[in-house]
């Protein structure tokens, strides 16, 4: 196979890797009219930008088809995190690795006086994170003389984690004339300043929707009741049993409780946040990659560049904060023509503001329902027979053992129990609390009338109601977890357009007021519960009839901000009876 518009060296080393043909980014920076030119590029993760910025700087790096002697670096790659700055270095040793390049690595987490030494005795190209490039750079072990090419990867990311003057100083100890080369997934304020001031008549590529990674990735949406949330993503694992998964979650203490929760259940995972140490985090992504873990619960930050080739699955456990941020989660799978799946986790208060998000990213997600303990047996049962009859080498041992067995028991049993010992290793699917979608227009089903036993009873308030799907049979279950009672302990239930009162028996309503204090920390639904002065009136508010006369609230819990709450606002008032 040949390629136009590049060195052969590299041509070669494309074809040994199996490329039959350029991704539209990779095509689109050796065009003609890219040659030697400043660039802003924006495309999809996973859609092969390290090759593309390689092949874009080969003009300069390469004389007559062929690298100089190593002396002080060419070309200079700056990448937010470790992982990335490593991933980057691989991918350039094997398509320079014809043209013998010398490349550094310079990250942190690192040995520094080692990557000096490296420095010192001469290289081709620089790979490394802003802060540690900065620091060779101050204390003269880098030497940027000579530069020919600057490339900031995820620039976006890069400044978002606070390294503009890293950058700054960095790109001011290089010569005017380099070429720079600025990729970004997305083009906010700050990148179009950067790219102004460091860049010459800049030509801007954009290959977002074109890419394969993007095309690649089948993106799934399931509502569920917020308490259910732990209890989906179990049974999303058991249902795809993918040979690599990354669930997604917002902070390093829902990473810690998720990845002890999972452990606990069996799974084979590991975590990557920023409490972890460099050491931790090599050791957990070579479990990843030899298969002795097959689940990693990560922050976002953290799990920026890396590459796993058998990452098939994407969980968002915690909704991404943007668009750009669930491209970002999404496209660590689904990458250089695999196939990926992305399943983002939505508690029903947050569905519109999800939809929306869908909407803003132009992705079309499949709403699928949970999966059901009966959807998971039924894909136990087509896996094991795939299992059991995949054919394997025998040997005499093997068969004297067989025969003994079957001496000893029927065929049918040794069967089931060979069944069942494949059973026994797989962690058990949860029973969710709610397996309905929530949401119906059914008043009856809406509101749950009064009861009896609940004649001297306390009377709450939740700022959710019909306009954000409030419904029954996953408010129940919502409550039972904040306040840490059952489901018979809660009475009627009134749901008005923007609120809801449910009554809880006066015996336990101080109990269950610390409870709910407790709770609210790490409760994700963001939804506030306050209690009232009184019961409602009848029909007051319910159906969105006229008030009659106002309640005085007095909180349990601090009213969350959430993006969630519908338009027509009313959370923040008082019910009015």
């Amino acid at each position: 196979m040949t390629f136009q518009n590049i060195p052969p060296l590299l041509g070669e080393a494309l074809a040994a890797r199996g490329y039959t043909a350029l991704t539209p980014v990779q095509a689109s920076v050796i065009e003609p009219e890219a040659l030697g030119r400043d660039m802003v590029v924006s495309a999809q993760t996973g859609s092969g930008k390290t090759v593309a910025f390689g092949l874009a700087m080969a003009e300069q790096l390469m004389e007559e088809g062929q690298l100089p002697q190593p002396r002080a670096p060419l070309a200079l790659i700056i990448a937010p995190t470790r992982e990335l700055a490593l991933q980057v270095s691989r991918e350039l040793e094997w398509l320079f690795a014809g043209a013998h390049a010398r490349i550094a690595t310079c990250v942190g987490g690192m040995d520094a006086s080692k990557e000096r030494r490296m420095l010192s005795h001469g290289t081709h190209i620089v790979v490394g994170t802003p802060g540690r490039l900065r620091d060779h750079l101050e204390r003269g072990a880098l030497d940027l003389s000579a530069l020919r090419v600057a490339v900031l990867d995820e620039a976006d990311e890069m400044l978002d984690m606070g390294f503009r003057e890293d950058l700054e100083e960095i790109l001011d100890a290089t010569p005017n004339e380099r070429r720079t080369l600025l990729f970004s997934a997305t083009m906010p304020k700050p990148i179009v300043a950067l790219a102004k001031r460091y860049q010459r008549d800049a030509l801007r590529i954009s290959t977002v929707g074109e890419d394969r990674g993007h095309g690649d990735i089948v993106y799934q949406a399931v509502a569920v009741a917020p308490a259910d949330i732990e209890a989906v993503v179990v049974n999303l694992l058991r249902l795809h049993e993918a040979e690599t998964a990354m669930l997604f979650c917002a902070t390093r203490d829902a990473v810690r409780r998720l990845h002890a929760s999972l452990v606990e259940r069996g799974f084979a995972a590991v975590a990557l946040s920023g409490e972890h140490s460099q050491n931790e985090r090599n050791h957990a992504l070579q479990a990843l990659r030899d298969q002795r873990a097959r689940v990693c619960v990560a922050t976002d930050v953290a799990a920026r560049g890396i590459d796993l080739p058998t990452l098939s699955l994407v969980v968002h456990v915690e909704l991404p904060r943007d668009a750009e941020t669930l491209q970002h989660r999404s496209g660590r799978t689904g990458r250089a023509g695999r196939k990926g799946t992305a399943i983002l986790i939505v508690p029903y208060p947050r569905r519109k503001r999800v939809e929306g998000v869908l909407r803003g990213a132009k992705i079309n997600a499949e709403w699928i329902e949970a999966p059901t303990l009966e959807d998971i047996q039924k894909q136990d049962r087509e896996r094991l027979l795939v299992a059991l009859t995949a054919p394997i080498e025998i040997d005499d041992e093997d068969r004297a053992l067989g025969a003994r067995l079957l001496e000893q028991s029927t065929p049918e049993d040794i069967a089931a129990r060979l069944v069942r010992a494949h059973r026994a290793t797989m962690p058990r699917p949860e029973e969710m609390l709610d397996q309905s979608q929530g949401g119906s227009n059914d008043r009856q089903e809406r509101d749950r009338g009064p009861r009896a036993g609940f004649e001297d009873t306390v009377w709450y308030r939740m700022d959710i109601g019909r306009r954000q799907n409030a419904d029954p049979r996953w408010l129940l279950p919502l409550l039972c977890r904040r306040g840490h009672i059952t489901k018979n302990e809660v009475g009627a239930i009134r749901i008005a357009d923007n609120e809801t009162l449910f009554e809880i028996p006066r015996a336990i309503a101080q109990k269950f007021n610390v409870a709910v204090q407790r709770s609210e920390a790490e409760d994700s639904s963001g939804i506030g519960i306050q209690a009232i002065d009184g019961p409602p009136s009848p029909g007051g508010r319910e159906r969105g009839g006229p008030p009659r006369n106002r309640l005085s609230a007095r909180p349990v819990t601090r009213h969350k901000a959430t993006p969630h709450r519908g338009s027509g606002g009313g959370g923040g008032r008082p019910p009015r009876g």
